[in-house]
């Protein structure tokens, strides 16, 4: 693509970085056959090829965004479908992310999305206040339909997430080492992160338990926080750098100490926006070495364990749907390891229709976008159902929780089945809602 930015422009080096992206598409429109809102929608300006058409506009005249422009930046899921698609290699996730920077700068928004998305910034990262907005709303679930008829939807969304219960809290929760059972094969931090303590505590203690069983000592230092992801696709640049400063200073201080061979994670949107700390702090001078180091030592916990001698203890017998979550297919590049360790500890793994497509959360997109994601949901549900499994895997968190509002088969982590399988409890989803496994019985894992 022909760029005409002036050399002052070219001085920034985030508009240099766009510039240079910009440059490598080559208009092929492959990207639109795989993007989520152009297969729902089939606007141009809803596909990746049309979005960069605006976001070039708008940077290259160094104007304010527009109401049109930032419409169809919001509808972006930031799912990077398009990047897996695209044969030029254009690196359409920087792109828009300096494209939402420049919104939040440049752009104000009505009233209800400025309280709405300062709500959720100031909640979501802090898992007390995220801990206390839940528990009121689930007082406020029955005024869903009041909310709807008064045109509230966006908040109608959110309280439909609430979880009619939370479940507890780990009974180790706080505590920040984790000993290896038997001879100490290595060393982790594991990233507890803001969302999954919460609503998902079943997910850190199945890794705790997996890590540690398999000789792993894990460490969860109290400095460490969100990983700045909600931030960081809001535009809110500052307040998400500062959330991964505190984090590089955390996680060093345990690499250069004790030491680490990994950072890993289980919520896949959280490592996408870690792996990439080199490059949002790649010119902040005494942060850039640092950023790419961790960025570096980051694993997924599928990543982690396919390099460890998994042993399993528990054939269960289950048919597993895989539902790829797009931050750790797209984003992180990561496919065959979590299918890999699901077969090898005896599951029967098949893979969903349409896995290219996201499920709607992204985020809070299902919050920000509730109709679009009510319908990328209802067409994934669809397309899991599909394979007739007995309980669907995920590795996301959001994912987790979009997809279980939308089905009655049971939905868990990836971590939670190699947990049982290798000697831990059932995951209490599945909990009386299975057939018995045949002892002795044979699985064969489709892939």
């Amino acid at each position: 693509m022909q760029t005409s930015f002036t050399l002052a422009q070219l001085a920034d080096p985030d508009v240099a970085e766009s510039e240079r992206i910009l440059r490598t598409c080559v208009h092929c429109g492959f990207c639109t056959a795989t993007c989520p809102t152009y297969v729902l929608l089939g606007d141009e300006l809803d596909s990746p090829r049309g979005r960069i058409y605006l976001i070039k506009d708008m940077l290259e005249n160094d104007r304010p965004a527009t109401a049109e422009v930032v419409k169809h930046i919001d509808r972006c899921l930031s799912c990077l479908s398009c990047m897996t698609t695209c044969p030029s290699g254009v690196h359409y996730m920087h792109l828009v992310d300096h494209a939402r920077i420049h919104i939040e700068e440049t752009y104000r928004r009505p009233v209800s999305d400025r309280a709405l998305r300062t709500l959720l910034g100031f909640v979501l990262p802090h898992n007390g206040r995220f801990r206390l907005a839940l528990r009121a709303g689930r007082l406020a679930k029955p005024f869903i339909p009041v909310l709807e008829a008064l045109g509230l939807t966006r908040l109608a969304a959110m309280l439909r997430l609430a979880p009619a219960a939370l479940p507890p809290a780990r009974a180790d929760q706080g505590r920040t080492l984790f000993a290896a059972i038997g001879p100490k094969r290595g060393r982790v931090v594991l990233m507890d992160g803001c969302v999954t303590p919460v609503i998902g505590p079943q997910v850190q203690a199945a890794a705790i338990r997996v890590l540690t069983r398999h000789g792993i000592e894990v460490v969860m230092p109290k400095t460490q926080g969100c990983c700045g992801g909600l931030d960081h696709h809001a535009g809110r640049e500052g307040a998400a750098l500062a959330k991964v400063r505190d984090n590089v200073d955390a996680w060093l201080a345990e690499a250069d100490g004790p030491g680490l061979d990994a950072i890993v994670i289980t919520a896949s949107g959280c490592g996408t926006t870690v792996k990439d700390y080199g490059h949002m702090l790649r010119t902040d001078a005494a942060y850039a070495g640092k950023a790419a180091r961790v960025s570096k030592l980051t694993l997924d916990i599928s990543e982690y364990l396919s390099r460890l001698n998994i042993v399993q203890r528990h054939n269960t017998g289950l048919t597993v749907a895989y539902h790829a979550a797009c931050s750790l297919q797209h984003g992180q590049k990561v496919v065959r390891p979590p299918k890999e360790l699901l077969s090898k500890l005896g599951f029967v793994v098949k893979d969903v229709p349409e896995s290219h497509l996201c499920c709607g959360s992204a985020g809070t997109y299902n919050i920000l976008q509730p109709e679009l994601a009510d319908r990328l949901r209802k067409r994934k549900v669809a397309n899991v159902e599909k394979v007739r499994p007995d309980v669907i895997a995920a590795g996301n968190i959001g994912c987790i929780t979009q997809i279980a509002a939308g089905t009655s088969i049971p939905v868990v982590h990836t971590i939670e089945l190699i947990d049982w399988a290798t000697g831990g409890p059932e995951p209490s989803r599945l909990t009386g809602r299975r057939s018995p496994a045949v002892p002795g019985e044979a699985v064969v894992a489709v892939m």
